[in-house]
């Protein structure tokens, strides 16, 4: 049975996109024959102090020579002077969700340096997959990471019951984790511009990993005086009921690698309103939702408008979101292209 290291920064079980992709992913490596040993890296990436990135170098220290190591971006985008010196004697796998210098609320010279130890990092791994086209795209062009480098392994996921989407109110359903990347800054002034519209929205994911925006976020509500339209529920193992009892998701991202909630959302038919960014055009087609620049509170108000007052334009937004829904690849779809990869570096070692 071929041995794989999986270097995951944290805890494996975090309630994200992300860690949800490494999860499945080793489930479903195993599933084609692969012995999956699991690297547990510090939870201070991406941000990592002297311990954390020694005790990362000294775990791949003990891995044999040839061996196969796929590392989570999260870790390995700074983990560029640990890749350098192991790379002769490893397979490294870079596993880019998306560039870490994408993230909103960095510096310019954080940006910068996130870029520098990433573009390192990236050239020093043997192959690099990613989670969207669109990502291999910025890492070609922005990167200058060569595309033959690159391996483009989309999330995969599982078929659902439709959603009803019979609710009155409706309910509209955002699932992400509180981050500025998110938006929900964006959402929530949004929603106060359709105060006069009945809705209530349900802001799922973690609210651990920026307090202060996820204060600034709830005084922002308060301020609107839409505390009992607006819950901010936290995190949840399972959430399939949230999907299933929602009408509308909505998630204004300013970037996104891939876009997992959207495409959970499309499985459960769920019309989507949502920002034109990153790699969501590729998941969200027209036929199922309405995009609108990101970062414009203005034009999202109007597109929530759109859909919570017209009912039919909705519905056909339903009915789209419920034909992307049969396209959508599987889990097994993702282990076997990342296997096919695996394979290859065997074959010329």
């Amino acid at each position: 049975m071929a041995e794989i290291y999986f270097a995951i920064p944290g805890d494996i079980n975090s309630l994200t996109g992300g860690y949800a992709y490494d999860r499945r992913l080793s489930i479903e490596l195993q599933v084609l024959g692969y012995k999956i040993r699991h690297l547990s890296l510090s939870n201070r990436f991406p941000i990592p102090d002297a311990r954390a990135l020694v005790d990362a170098e000294a775990q791949l220290a003990t891995l044999p020579d040839q061996a196969i190591v796929i590392i989570d971006g999260l870790a390995y985008g700074v983990m560029d002077a640990i890749a350098g010196r192991h790379s002769a004697r490893l397979h490294i796998i870079a596993l880019c969700h998306h560039p870490l210098m994408l993230e909103a609320g960095l510096s310019a010279p954080q940006t910068q340096q996130l870029f520098d130890s990433e573009q390192r990092a990236l050239n020093a791994a043997t192959a690099v997959i990613v989670t969207s086209a669109m990502t291999g795209k910025i890492l070609v062009e922005q990167f200058a990471i060569p595309a033959e480098k690159i391996t483009v392994a989309l999330p995969g996921t599982d078929r659902h019951t439709f959603a009803p989407c019979a609710g009155n109110p409706p309910v509209l359903l955002t699932l992400a984790t509180l981050t500025r990347r998110k938006a929900h800054n964006v959402l929530i002034d949004a929603l106060a511009r359709n105060s006069h519209l009945e809705w209530t929205a349900r802001f799922v994911g973690g609210l651990g990993f920026d307090s202060e925006w996820v204060a600034l976020l709830k005084n922002k509500v308060a301020a609107y005086g839409l505390e009992q339209r607006i819950l901010f529920i936290g995190s949840v193992t399972d959430s399939a009921n949230e999907y299933s009892a929602a009408d509308i998701f909505v998630l204004p991202s300013l970037f996104e690698g891939y876009g997992m909630a959207f495409a959970e959302a499309l499985a459960f038919g769920l019309p989507i309103v949502a920002a034109r960014a990153g790699a969501v055009p590729d998941v969200v087609p027209d036929t199922a939702g309405i995009l609108v620049t990101p970062n414009d509170s203005t034009a999202l108000a109007a597109a929530l408008q759109t859909v919570l007052t017209n009912t039919a334009l909705r519905r056909q937004l339903q009915t789209g979101a419920q034909a992307v829904a049969t396209t959508l690849p599987g889990w097994s779809d993702t282990a076997r292209i990342v296997a096919n990869l695996i394979r290859h570096i065997k074959s010329v070692k």
